[in-house]
C-alpha cells in the first residue's frame, strides 16, 4: 500500500503534522541555559469528563476562542486544530466519529463491504445544503474524487492511495474501488477525509472555495456566516439540519483569534469569551480559581514525541536512541511543559484509540513495553558501547510554544550529559512547519519535536505512515518485518484480530524507536458561566461539537 508522496506532486500535503504542535496543549516557563527538568516533578491529579451538564435550553449566542485563524476551511486542508475546530461544525462527513472515539452513520446512513477490496455506501436521503439543495450520491463522488486530483493537493490523500475508483452505482449509492484490501479507508470516513460538499458551490467557488471570500456550503448544523481575517469566524444555526438530536442550540458561534496564550487565558478568565479548546497550561490554575466557569479534562489521541528524521548520523544505532531516550527525565519535561497534566508513554499510540480490541491486542500492545527508565549512566555506557561519544546531534526547534523551548533545552543537555554534542537549530514557525512537508528542509537536522494525534479509532494510521517509503516516515526508517505485519493488519476487517496484528507493530517501533516517544495528556476545555453541553474530547475537530453547547 506503500505510495511515497513528493513535495512536487502534493504540495499542500502533510501540513497539519507541523500546526499540529503550533495547538499544542502547554505553554510553560521554558528552561534556562541547558538545565534538565527536575527529577522530583510530580503528576498532577484529574478527572476525565465524558460529557458536561446539559444545558438548561437555548441561547442566542456564545463566543470561542481559537489559538490561530484558520489556514482554510477547504476540507481538503482541514488538517490542524484551528482549522477543524471550526469546520466540524458546518460540514459533515460520511460517517460521523462521536466524542468516545466509535464512529456511526453520518450522511452515509449504512455502509456494505462486499468484497476484500469495495466499500458501497448508501447516502442519506432528505439531507439539504446550506443552500437548499438536496444532497446527492454525485455530491458524494465530485467531494471525495478531489483528494485523488494532484491540482488540488490534498492533505487527506495518503487516505485514498490505495483507491482505483469512486463511482456512483445507484440513485443513493457511491461504490469505493481499492487495489487491495483497506480496513483503514472506512476508518478514516468519520474525518475530514469523509467530508461532502456541494459539487456546484465547489465548481462555482474554485480557488476561492473555503478562504475567507468563497466560505462553504456544506450540511452541519451551523452555516459559515462570517469570516473577518485576522479577526473571527461566525458561524450561525441551519434551521433545516437533518438530525433533530444535533440541532444547534445556539443562533450563533463567533471564534475568535488569539495567538498570545496569556490574552486567552485573560479572556476566559474575564468572561470576555464564553469557552475555548487546548488551554495554555500554565493557565489552567488561573481558570479554575477565577469564578468565571470550569476547567475539564477529556479523552485525547496526541502523543508527544521526537522524530528522529536522520538515521545516517549518531542516531541511526538504535543504541544511541536508546540512550538519548533514558538520558532524558521525561517525568520532569511533562511537569515543566505542561504543568504536570500528562504522563510519560512508551508508545506512540494511546489506548483511546485501540477502538474494538480484544484484551490479548490490547496487553500485548501495551503490557510489557520497554520503558527507558531515567539512567544517565546506562545511557552513557550504550553511547560508548556504539562508538558514538563525541559526535554531534542537531535538533530543530522554534518560537511557537514555550513547550518547545523546554523539550529542546531538555533534549540538548540529555544529549550533552551522555558524551554526545548537541546544537539546537531555532528556525522560524513557517521553516519548522517546512521540516514535515519537504525533505530539503530537514537536511541536517537530527531531531524535531511533535504532539502527532489521531483522527480515526484505530492505531494503524499511526504506524502505517513508519513504513518504509511513507511520507511522513521522515528519517527513512525501513524494517521489513514492520513493513509485513503493518500492511497484514490493514487487510484485516475485524477490529479484534486487527488490534493482535497491529500490537507485534507497537512492540517493534517500541523496540527500535524510529520517534522517541515522551508524553500523553488530556484533552482541556473551558466553559464559561453562561454555557454548557459539551462532551470534552479531541473529537472536537470532526463531531459537531457547538451543536450540543446552549445556556447553562
Amino acid at each position: 500500500m506503500s505510495n511515497p508522496r513528493t513535495r512536487t506532486d502534493r504540495p499542500r500535503a502533510a501540513r497539519r503534522f507541523a500546526a499540529v504542535v503550533a495547538g499544542s496543549l502547554g505553554a510553560a516557563l521554558a528552561l534556562s541555559g541547558c538545565t534538565p527538568p527536575a527529577p522530583e516533578a510530580a503528576q498532577v491529579d484529574y478527572e476525565l469528563t465524558a460529557q458536561t451538564d446539559a444545558p438548561s435550553g437555548d441561547i442566542d449566542s456564545f463566543s470561542w476562542v481559537s489559538y490561530a485563524e484558520p489556514y482554510s476551511l477547504d476540507y481538503a486542508y482541514a488538517f490542524d486544530y484551528s482549522d477543524n475546530q471550526v469546520l466540524a461544525n458546518v460540514c459533515e462527513s460520511l460517517l460521523r466519529l462521536n466524542p468516545d472515539y466509535t464512529l456511526s452513520p453520518g450522511l452515509a446512513e449504512s455502509f456494505d463491504h462486499p468484497t476484500p477490496e469495495a466499500w458501497v455506501y448508501t447516502i442519506r436521503d432528505g439531507v439539504t445544503f446550506h443552500d437548499g439543495t438536496a444532497l446527492t450520491a454525485a455530491d458524494v463522488v465530485a467531494s471525495m474524487n478531489r483528494h485523488l486530483d494532484p491540482e488540488v493537493g490534498s492533505s487527506w490523500y495518503s487516505v485514498y492511495q490505495n483507491v482505483e475508483s469512486i463511482e456512483q452505482t445507484g440513485d443513493r449509492e457511491v461504490t469505493v474501488t481499492e487495489k487491495s484490501a483497506d480496513s483503514q479507508f472506512n476508518l478514516a470516513m468519520g474525518g475530514s477525509a469523509g467530508v461532502i460538499e456541494s459539487a456546484a458551490t465547489l465548481a462555482e467557488k474554485g480557488a476561492d472555495y473555503g478562504n475567507s471570500t468563497g466560505g462553504v456550503n456544506c450540511t452541519g448544523p451551523f452555516s459559515f456566516g462570517e469570516w473577518k481575517s485576522g479577526e473571527s469566524i461566525t458561524l450561525e444555526r441551519y434551521d433545516d439540519y437533518w438530525d433533530p438530536e444535533l440541532k444547534a442550540k445556539s443562533g450563533e458561534v463567533e471564534f475568535v483569534f488569539m495567538n498570545d496564550p496569556n490574552a486567552r487565558v485573560n479572556a476566559l478568565k474575564s468572561g470576555d469569551v464564553d469557552g475555548g479548546w487546548m488551554l495554555p497550561s500554565e493557565g489552567i490554575a488561573q481558570l479554575k480559581s477565577a469564578g468565571t466557569g470550569d476547567v475539564y479534562f477529556g479523552l485525547d489521541t496526541a502523543v508527544s514525541s521526537l522524530i528522529v528524521s536522520n538515521l545516517e548520523g549518531p542516531l541511526g544505532d538504535e543504541r544511541v536512541r536508546k540512550a538519548l531516550l533514558m538520558a532524558l527525565d521525561r517525568d520532569g519535561i511533562v511537569e515543566a511543559a505542561s504543568k504536570g497534566y500528562g504522563e510519560v508513554t512508551n508508545a506512540l499510540t494511546t489506548e483511546s484509540v485501540w477502538v474494538g480490541a480484544s484484551e490479548k491486542g490490547l496487553s500485548e500492545a501495551f503490557d510489557g513495553l520497554e520503558e527507558y527508565p531515567y539512567d544517565i549512566e546506562a545511557a552513557k555506557k550504550l553511547i560508548e558501547d556504539a562508538g558514538a561519544t563525541g559526535e554531534e546531534i542537531v535538533l530543530a526547534t522554534a518560537p511557537i510554544s514555550s513547550d518547545f523551548a523546554v523539550i529542546s533545552q531538555a533534549t540538548a543537555a540529555a544529549a550533552e550529559a551522555i558524551g554526545l554534542k548537541a546544537t539546537i537549530q531555532t528556525v522560524t514557525p513557517n521553516a519548522y512547519t517546512a521540516l514535515f512537508s519537504d525533505p530539503t528542509a530537514r537536511e541536517g537536522v537530527d531531531l524535531f519535536y511533535t504532539v502527532w494525534y489521531l483522527s480515526s479509532p484505530d492505531p494503524l494510521e499511526m504506524y502505517s505512515v513508519l513504513r518504509t517509503g511513507e511520507f511522513s516516515n521522515y528519517g527513512g526508517w525501513s524494517n521489513p518485518e514492520f513493513d509485513q505485519v503493518v500492511n497484514e493488519a490493514i487487510a484485516i476487517d475485524d477490529a479484534a484480530a486487527r488490534s493482535e496484528k497491529t500490537a507485534e507493530a507497537q512492540r517493534i517501533a517500541n523496540e527500535e524507536l524510529p520517534w522517541l516517544p515522551l508524553s500523553t495528556g488530556p484533552m482541556s476545555v473551558f466553559l464559561g458561566e453562561r454555557i454548557s453541553g459539551v462532551a470534552p474530547s479531541i473529537a472536537f475537530l470532526y463531531y459537531p461539537w457547538a451543536a450540543t453547547i446552549g445556556a447553562r
